[in-house]
């Protein structure tokens, strides 16, 4: 009840005041956020994709588990009664392609500095294809939970640098200090059948990303058939609030 509940909260928010100027005809983007991260990361995409009249949602992901994660958005999927696009940063790629699967209403997908796992496959197998990942070395204490496994969160000391090295130092601390932990558990989960095997996918991330390599995006994006590909110079894995325009461009491709 507790999901479903929040699942209707979610959709009541999509057609909320500021969505009543929306063109019904266009269809309502989902932006699921990744793990460090939470939905104020997508607020100048929001902006860009309201203003050409999108409905735009953005779901607070839990970062339990890829597969109860992807429940919850299940849910919220169901409740919306138009066309979707699925938007994922980092581990929320993960999430956006096995939510997706089965739901007729969603049409295409965009990974945002995301993974965009194949059967069997997780973050961390995915993050450690290729050289250059520095996140395991920014990593605070892990927080040890009641019921076991852990919850993990960048060193705050160390954030703006591993995550979020072009936007302002003052930006980056208040990231760093409202960012949402994951389970590791949850970056080791493998991951079920992905629909970017059967529906369109379009793929931005940052050359300067630290979280995960640039090459195991793109291999992410060659596998899946990504119909554009941008890759924008130097920028962070928070490319979402580095090169908002760049990124809502993107969605609004996807979405046509």
């Amino acid at each position: 009840m507790y999901k479903i509940a929040l699942a209707w909260i979610a959709a009541a928010l999509v057609f909320s005041a500021p969505v009543q100027a929306a063109d019904t005809d266009k269809p309502t983007i989902v932006l699921v956020h990744g793990a460090f991260a939470d939905g104020g990361s997508w607020n100048g995409v929001i902006k860009s994709l309201t203003k050409d009249g999108f409905r735009t949602v953005a779901v607070a992901n839990p970062l339990r588990g890829v597969k109860s994660d992807a429940g919850y958005l299940s849910s919220i999927i169901d409740s919306i009664k138009t066309p979707v696009v699925l938007v994922g940063h980092s581990y929320g790629g993960s999430v956006i392609s096995v939510a997706a699967v089965g739901h007729t209403n969603v049409k295409s997908l965009v990974f945002v500095s995301a993974f965009a796992p194949d059967t069997g496959e997780s973050a961390a197998t995915l993050s450690g294809k290729y050289p250059g990942s520095s996140l395991a070395s920014a990593l605070a204490e892990p927080v040890g939970l009641a019921g076991g496994g852990s919850d993990l969160y960048i060193d705050q000391k160390k954030f703006h640098q591993q995550f979020a090295h072009d936007v302002s130092r003052n930006e980056a601390a208040l990231m760093a200090a409202t960012q949402r932990p994951v389970t590791k558990a949850a970056l080791d989960e493998p991951s079920g059948e992905p629909a970017w095997k059967t529906l369109p996918s379009w793929f931005i991330y940052g050359s300067g990303d630290k979280n995960i390599p640039p090459a195991s995006m793109k291999f992410m994006a060659d596998r899946a058939g990504s119909k554009q590909t941008v890759v924008i110079p130097d920028a962070s894995h928070v490319v979402m609030v580095s090169h908002p325009k760049a990124v809502a461009d993107l969605i609004k491709k996807a979405a046509k």
